[in-house]
């Protein structure tokens, strides 16, 4: 097996095992974890299926959901917002590919939860409502992914220079 793709599997891993330990509340690895897999794996069908299966192993020890189809499609974009990263990598847009992350993810696991639940009215009304509710889970969400960004991206970047093998793989 390739020493990136070992390297990288493994990052992930962790990330989804950070999921399932106690953590604060919404802030997960999650949408870092997509935009590394979409970045860093030259397959695009690799890219989309380790974190998506990485969050169904976690689903399946935290518990199963009524939003998760959401949460996935969310998780997917997020890894295809990753592969525009897989030749253009510095801080700056990494930065800007965990505000868009966290942006739709926001907007499609809320409308998710608005849509499959009786939490709000199903009404334009009842969904602006939810958004709005959710709105403070968003700062935990988006520091959470520039936090564990920062930490995949620089931490292989680090890995790379002391393993050169990686950078080649």
């Amino acid at each position: 097996m390739k020493t990136k793709l070992v390297a990288v599997l493994v990052m992930i891993a962790l990330c989804a095992l950070y999921r399932v330990l106690p953590h604060p509340f919404n802030f997960t690895p999650v949408a870092a974890m997509g935009l590394f897999a979409g970045a860093m794996f030259a397959s695009k069908r690799l890219a989309l299926t380790v974190p998506l299966l990485a969050m169904l192993l976690g689903d399946l020890v935290i518990g199963l959901h009524e939003t998760m189809l959401f949460v996935y499609l969310a998780t997917a974009i997020t890894a295809g917002i990753g592969m525009l990263l897989r030749h253009k990598r510095s801080g700056g847009t990494v930065a800007l590919a965990g505000v868009a992350s966290s942006l739709q993810f926001f907007f499609i696991t809320n409308t998710g939860m608005w849509a499959v639940t009786d939490f709000y009215p199903h009404t334009w009304e009842g969904l602006v409502q939810c958004w709005i509710m959710g709105l403070p889970f968003m700062q935990h969400d988006l520091a959470s992914t520039w936090l564990f960004s920062a930490i995949l991206f620089g931490g292989y970047a680090l890995l790379s220079r002391r393993y050169p093998q990686l950078a080649r793989d």
